[in-house]
């Protein structure tokens, strides 16, 4: 895999002329640098045209998606140069960032949540600004405020460090909850009020959270309806003993630097190309039923999960999932949404939405164990993902000539004595 992906950065380099900078300040320009983009340019091995079986949507769709995920591929080999192991880590901060969602880490102490996203947002581009949230922390200086310039005799607007493509909350369950609603209101919205003025967060916006396990000491729970907010929710564990052994080795003389991949118009490109990716009809109704199956288990066959849920997944999470099984889907090099792709964004979409009761705390029973149950229960679809199209005519028929020379002649020992 290595090899393929190093090779795919010698071929793609040739695509990236000259990426964008993040901007100084990140508020009136989106981070980018200036208003050039990359160009759409063919994947350098596109695959050979039939003129007799291949439409012509095929030859202008088939090369974008191939160079599209080639350059997705480049994108997660230049993380996992600085991220030892942490596979399914990676490849969901990727599909939460096609997805347009924000994505919060949870996991304890130094396993590489902050360098994460942080090397993410060196290999994306655009502007990134960190906030260590900590006890003493207030709004203002998440949002920014007004300063009075006495030799002016006005007020000044300083916009805070949420102002910026991509936005690292550090340990964000360590704040007090009117800090953590400040950021609500930018997660959901979009934009910050100061003094009677709104400013738009720029394209594309993403908050990336990390937070400790709620038994350590000092922190705050965070509220519902900011727990919500989050497309994902991804529990870091622990590398295996292999793993930890490379780090050692990778990380103990040069840490490896990653080099910027994409930039803030080419993800946003690309996040119009995954909100494009078919999703059978199917599919959106078992969603519709395993969300269901969350808010009134008795009615799905689950009288036991009935006592363990409090309140169940919003409209919300519908649209996560099929948006993410997207995003998924297109990383994977498809242009439609197979079964698989959505039973594996289903936990990470649902494990911090479902609320659970006191008999649930009292049996110590997991969100992932409800969400086990719904899922062994609701029936998955047999379906063909693919969307249908005009069947291709027989061979010979309508369709390109079969060569003479497929079919062998008389030999000596196939002629009568």
């Amino acid at each position: 895999m290595v090899t393929s992906r190093d090779d795919a950065v010698s071929e793609g380099a040739a695509r990236k002329e000259s990426p964008a900078t993040a901007a100084p300040e990140g508020v009136k320009n989106g981070g980018a640098a200036n208003g050039s983009g990359p160009q759409n340019v063919p994947a350098p091995n596109a695959p050979s045209q039939n003129a007799g079986t291949q439409s012509a949507t095929t030859k202008t769709v088939a090369p974008s998606l191939a160079a599209d995920v080639q350059t997705l591929e480049r994108a997660i080999y230049e993380v996992k140069r600085v991220i030892v192991g942490q596979d399914r880590l990676v490849e969901r901060i990727l599909v939460g960032l096609l997805a347009k969602g924000h994505v919060l880490l949870e996991g304890v102490p130094g396993v590489a949540k902050t360098l994460a996203v942080e090397t993410f947002a060196k290999v994306v581009g655009g502007s990134f600004s960190r906030v260590q949230f900590t006890p003493d922390l207030v709004p203002t200086d998440l949002i920014g405020t007004r300063i009075y310039r006495q030799g002016r005799e006005e007020f000044d607007t300083e916009l805070g460090p949420v102002v910026a493509n991509f936005v690292l909350a550090d340990e964000i369950n360590r704040a007090p909850a009117k800090v953590q609603s400040a950021l609500l209101e930018v997660m959901a919205e979009r934009h910050v009020s100061i003094g009677g003025k709104r400013y738009h967060m720029p394209d594309p916006f993403l908050v990336m959270a990390t937070q400790n396990p709620i038994e350590n000491e000092g922190v705050y729970p965070l509220p519902e309806a900011q727990r919500d907010r989050f497309l994902f929710k991804i529990l870091v564990d622990y590398p295996t003993v292999e793993e930890e052994r490379e780090i050692v080795y990778r990380m103990g003389v040069d840490a490896p630097e990653p080099h910027q991949v994409l930039d803030p118009e080419e993800l946003v490109r690309l996040q119009k190309v995954a909100s494009g990716v078919f999703v059978h009809h199917a599919l959106v109704d078992y969603v519709v039923r395993v969300i269901a199956a969350t808010r009134t288990p008795a009615e799905f066959g689950l009288p036991e999960v009935d006592g363990w849920i409090a309140y169940g997944a919003s409209p919300r999470a519908t649209l996560g999932i099929i948006s993410s099984a997207r995003a998924l889907a297109l990383l994977r090099g498809r242009d439609y949404v197979v079964p698989q792709d959505v039973l594996e964004v289903i936990p990470d979409v649902l494990r911090h939405r479902l609320v659970l009761s006191y008999d649930a705390l009292a049996d110590e029973v997991s969100p992932d164990d409800v969400i086990s149950r719904v899922l062994q229960t609701v029936g998955l679809p047999q379906i063909a993902a693919q969307p249908t199209t005009v069947p291709a005519a027989p061979a010979g028929q309508h369709g390109p000539p079969v060569p003479s020379t497929s079919v062998p002649g008389p030999t000596a020992m196939s002629q009568p004595r």
